[in-house]
C-alpha cells in the first residue's frame, strides 16, 4: 500500500509538505498512468520525502482546453487551481506530466500562480544526487532502453539531461532516437490531438515515432509523459511488438531499482 497524505492533513498539523505532488488527470483516471503515479509515490516514500496531494480538490490545469483554443475555459480552470494553491500556501510542485509541468510553470504566473514547478524526472535525479535515494540492482541492468523526448519537457522547456542521467544510473544501455533532443519528434498526442481523430495523411505520427523507437530492437521504450505512454504503446501494438518491448515511464524504471 502506497503511503499518501492529502494536503489537508498537513494543514491540520500546522505545517506544509516539502513538495506537492500534482497527480494530473491522466495520473488520476487513466488506468495505465495510475501505475506511474503509484510508482512515483513509492519513490517519494523510499526517499522519505514529505509530500502531499490535493486529492479530490485537484482540478485539470486547463492544458487541453488551451491547446484546443478555448482560452476562456483554460483561465477558468487555472484560476480555480491558483486560488486553491495560494490558499494552502503551496510553494513547490512536482508532476509526472510534462503538460501539467509546462502549464503550471509557464502559464500560471500571468494569472497569479507563482510556484517552483519541477518535473518528476528532475526531482528523481535531485534525490539521487542528494543521496536521499539509492539505486541498486534491478531488472534493467544492461538492458537496451530507447528514450523518447516528450515535447513539453524537451523542446518547450529544455529539459534533456535529467531523464538521461537517471536512465544511465540504472546501468542500462541508453539508446537515442534518430530524432532526439532539440530535433525530437512528437508522439502525436500534443496540441490536444490526444482527444480527436487523426487528420488525413499517409501515416499517423505515433506510428512514425514508434517505428523509429523500435529500431535496434530495444528492450524498453522509456517515456516521461502519460500522453507519450499511450501513443507509444499504441505504436508497439501496431507493429505487434507489445510482448517484446515494454513501454515504461522513468519512474517505473527507477522504482524497481530504488532502495
Amino acid at each position: 500500500m502506497v503511503a499518501v497524505k492529502e494536503i489537508q492533513s498537513f494543514i491540520e498539523e500546522g505545517k506544509l509538505p516539502e513538495v506537492l505532488f500534482w497527480v494530473g488527470c491522466a495520473g488520476s483516471y487513466d488506468e495505465r498512468a495510475q501505475r506511474v503515479s503509484r510508482a512515483f509515490a513509492e519513490i517519494l516514500n523510499k526517499a522519505k520525502v514529505e509530500f502531499a496531494i490535493l486529492g479530490a480538490e485537484e482540478g485539470c490545469t486547463g492544458d487541453p482546453a488551451k491547446r484546443a483554443g478555448n482560452e476562456f475555459l483554460f483561465q477558468m480552470q487555472a484560476m480555480q487551481n491558483i486560488e486553491l494553491l495560494n490558499g494552502y500556501g503551496i510553494k513547490k510542485i512536482v508532476t509526472a506530466c510534462p503538460h501539467c509541468f509546462n502549464t503550471l510553470k509557464n502559464e500560471y504566473p500571468a494569472l497569479g500562480g507563482n510556484y517552483d514547478v519541477i518535473h518528476h524526472t528532475q526531482f528523481i535525479n535531485e534525490l539521487i544526487e542528494q543521496g536521499r535515494l539509492a539505486i541498486e540492482g534491478g531488472p534493467f541492468n544492461g538492458k537496451k532502453i530507447k528514450y523518447h523526448d516528450s515535447c513539453y519537457l524537451g523542446r518547450a522547456n529544455g529539459v534533456y539531461e535529467a531523464p538521461r542521467m537517471v536512465i544511465e544510473r540504472l546501468d542500462a544501455d541508453l539508446q537515442e532516437m534518430k530524432r532526439c533532443r532539440t530535433n525530437g519528434l512528437c508522439c502525436g498526442a500534443g496540441g490536444a490531438q490526444m482527444f480527436k481523430e487523426a487528420e488525413k495523411g499517409n501515416k499517423e505520427v505515433n506510428i512514425e515515432r514508434a517505428e523509429e523507437a523500435l529500431q535496434d530492437s530495444p528492450d524498453v521504450i522509456a517515456v516521461n509523459c502519460p500522453f507519450c505512454m499511450t501513443m507509444m504503446r499504441d505504436g508497439t501494438k501496431h507493429f505487434e511488438k507489445e510482448d517484446d518491448v515494454q513501454v515504461l515511464d522513468i519512474a517505473e524504471l527507477v522504482n524497481q531499482h530504488a532502495k
